[in-house]
């Protein structure tokens, strides 16, 4: 089975509403993590503007071939088209173990 992580970083306090939007488009879960981001000086210095350095990082795991509507509505709900509003990426997971619902995932 050939799984993708699917991480997006979004501004504090979006991430509930954008996993809603990612179980709806077939994510069967999801973990948040809390960070901050080290570009908030960079940005003030030369755009003299404020960015919430407080983010949450959300970290879904989906089949290769399942996770493009996933992606998708991430991209949708957080609207990450628009600048500023945060970053996605996705990577190959290789030896994936403790999954408990990876019996689901081949189904």
């Amino acid at each position: 089975m050939d799984v993708k992580c699917i991480v997006a970083i979004v501004e504090r306090g979006k991430a509930d509403k954008i996993v809603d939007k990612a179980k709806k488009a077939g994510a069967r879960g999801a973990t948040i993590l809390y960070g901050r981001g080290t570009g908030q000086s960079e940005a003030l210095e030369f755009f003299n503007i404020h960015i919430e350095a407080s983010k949450e990082i959300i970290l879904i795991l989906s089949e290769t071939d399942r996770y493009k509507p996933i992606y998708d509505a991430i991209v949708e709900a957080g609207r990450l088209n628009e600048p500023g509003t945060g970053i996605i990426f996705t990577f190959l997971v290789s030896e994936l173990l403790g999954l408990h619902h990876r019996e689901q995932m081949n189904s």
